[in-house]
């Protein structure tokens, strides 16, 4: 059973980062308040999330101002894309071995 929790990315165990990446996945980005909407999560909660899968390398942060406002967006990265697509198909295999 452990060798199939091996390629398992301990950086997706968290509910939070696995909805960010899938958020990613299937947008070409997402901006702060969308993300936060969609998971509804706190703001200190997110921006700890991804400020940590942004410092592993797997998404990347934009900020820049649209008029006076602070606008953040959030896009993966080709790292980020190829370490969750791993990481599902470990899981795939996990739950497949428990039959």
């Amino acid at each position: 059973m452990f060798s199939a929790l091996e390629n398992i990315n301990k950086a997706f165990e968290s509910k939070a980062r696995l909805g960010i990446m899938s958020a990613l996945m299937v947008n070409e980005s997402l901006d702060f308040a969308t993300l936060k909407s969609l998971l509804q999560l706190t703001d200190g909660n997110l921006a700890s999330h991804t400020r940590n899968l942004e410092d592993l390398g797997y998404i990347t942060c934009e900020k820049r101002f649209i008029g006076r406002k602070p606008n953040t967006t959030f896009s993966i990265t080709e790292k980020g894309r190829v370490a969750f697509a791993e990481h599902l198909k470990a899981l795939e295999i996990f739950i497949k071995s428990q039959n």
